[in-house]
């Protein structure tokens, strides 16, 4: 059996500890009624649960109790979003077996760990999802889980295995943490299914996955990996890996360089950051730049400098955020054999199997279009897949949608495009409605740029 860090993979705990939460309200004969079948619920393979019954699932009702993290949230949307409420039903928080402790939600200082949400009036569908970044489970419980819940999808997210900026800590082997975000993805959207039969009497009829930045990469890679289980998935803005570049790894040097006077903007225009997009560098510079480089960097490269960033990333938020001075000169093309088959272990081919819709800002100043959705595209044609795959360019769009609030005259926001493109890709996939061809989706003059966005603008031909 496939291991993470010495715990078997498909391991199933044959007693876990479940913590339940507030009694169910009593349900009908018929199974019907808030919560019922909640005694049913046992997530498979789960090492600790805790079940609640709950008046209302979305973050209007879970904000301020333990069953969101309202804080790790921060920035991803835009401060005007519009969340629905009132949607009761059950939810499971716990954890998988594991034995790296970065994430301490709960108290439990475990990782694996995962929020099931299963509302009483089901649609019969699912969505499942992987925390973006660096974030935990319930870091897009605003961005995703509000509104699907609202439509009557149950939900599921996970802390994808490590958390935090020292989760290159985590495993043995250069890459075995980013290849833990996968399988545990996979771990949970098995689990997730059983669990819904547990509580609806039968198993999910259509299974979708989406998420942002990391959670993108997430939803590319189990379309191409494992496509059965899924009907299809919405990938914002997704990491992309290849074996030989572009990566972050081939992009973010340059930024760096820059930060210690050693590059120039044409640098980086030449790694792919747009033009027009210089506003948000001295941003990105602080808060983003130099820190995810010297993390990934560790994650799939521990041998370039093993003093920087070293046991962690940092104690203090300066330090943190630092970058390490030998990340200016990183050049990922002349790097041993070794750190390639590092990052192929984890790499995107372009194989999907299942309809995909992707989303990128043209502003995006962490994970530039040009060095990253724009490529996976040609990918995705190249492996003759194209006609599974839709792309749309969202003008003023940058990588999180909190950055709307500084700039609003010059950003939009890239949540209502997506859960535009969720709706289409369900009737896509429920219908046969095709959703409209590539394009880029351009920036309106008036109306509520936050809530709204009509998948409509010029079409555009892969490059």
């Amino acid at each position: 059996m496939r291991l993470l860090r010495g715990v078997p993979f498909l391991a199933a705990v044959a007693t876990a500890v479940s913590l339940t939460g507030p009694a169910p309200a009593a349900a009908a004969a018929d199974g019907s009624g808030q919560c019922a079948r909640q005694e049913r619920v046992r997530v498979p393979g789960a090492a600790l649960q805790r079940t609640a019954c709950l008046d209302d699932l979305t973050t209007a009702g879970l904000a301020g109790t333990p069953y969101t993290d309202m804080a790790d949230q921060a920035g991803l949307t835009a401060g005007g979003t519009r969340r629905p409420s009132g949607v009761p039903g059950i939810q499971v928080d716990g954890y998988f077996p594991d034995s790296s402790r970065f994430n301490t939600t709960h108290g439990w200082r475990h990782d694996a760990q995962f929020v099931i949400r299963l509302p009483d009036h089901w649609n019969g569908g699912l969505v499942v999802t992987g925390a973006p970044g660096t974030r935990k489970q319930y870091a897009t419980d605003k961005a995703i889980s509000d509104r699907v819940l609202a439509q009557g999808y149950a939900y599921a997210a996970t802390d994808k295995g490590n958390s935090g900026t020292a989760f290159y800590r985590d495993g043995i082997r250069p890459g075995d943490a980013i290849a833990e975000w996968n399988a545990r993805t996979t771990q949970l959207t098995r689990a997730v299914r059983q669990v819904a039969a547990q509580r609806y009497g039968h198993a999910p009829r259509r299974t979708y996955i989406a998420g942002i930045s990391n959670g993108g990469y997430l939803t590319r890679w189990q379309l191409e990996t494992h496509p059965e289980l899924y009907d299809g998935g919405v990938d914002w803005e997704g990491a992309l890996w290849t074996a030989n570049g572009p990566s972050l790894l081939t992009s973010l040097p340059a930024t760096v360089a820059r930060a210690f006077g050693a590059a120039r903007d044409e640098d980086l225009y030449a790694a792919g950051f747009a033009r027009g997009s210089e506003f948000l560098w001295p941003y990105h510079e602080r808060a983003y730049w130099g820190l995810t480089q010297k993390i990934y960097r560790a994650e799939l490269d521990p041998e370039y400098d093993p003093r920087c960033p070293g046991p962690t990333a940092g104690s203090t938020p300066e330090e943190i955020l630092a970058p390490c001075s030998s990340d200016a000169a990183y050049d990922y093309a002349e790097r041993p054999a070794s750190v390639h088959r590092a990052v192929a272990r984890v790499a995107l081919t372009g194989r999907i199997g299942k309809p995909l819709i992707t989303l990128h800002g043209d502003m995006d100043a962490l994970l530039p279009k040009a060095a990253d959705s724009d490529v996976y595209a040609r990918m995705i044609d190249a492996k003759g897949r194209g006609e599974l795959h839709r792309y749309y360019t969202i003008t003023g769009g940058t990588h999180v949608d909190g950055l709307y609030d500084t700039y609003p005259d010059r950003l939009r926001p890239i949540l209502p495009c997506f859960r535009s493109a969720f709706d289409a890709l369900t009737a896509w996939v429920e219908q046969g409605t095709e959703p409209p061809a590539d394009r880029t989706v351009g920036r309106p003059a008036d109306g509520d740029v936050v809530n709204s966005c009509a998948l409509t603008g010029t079409a555009t031909a892969r490059r």
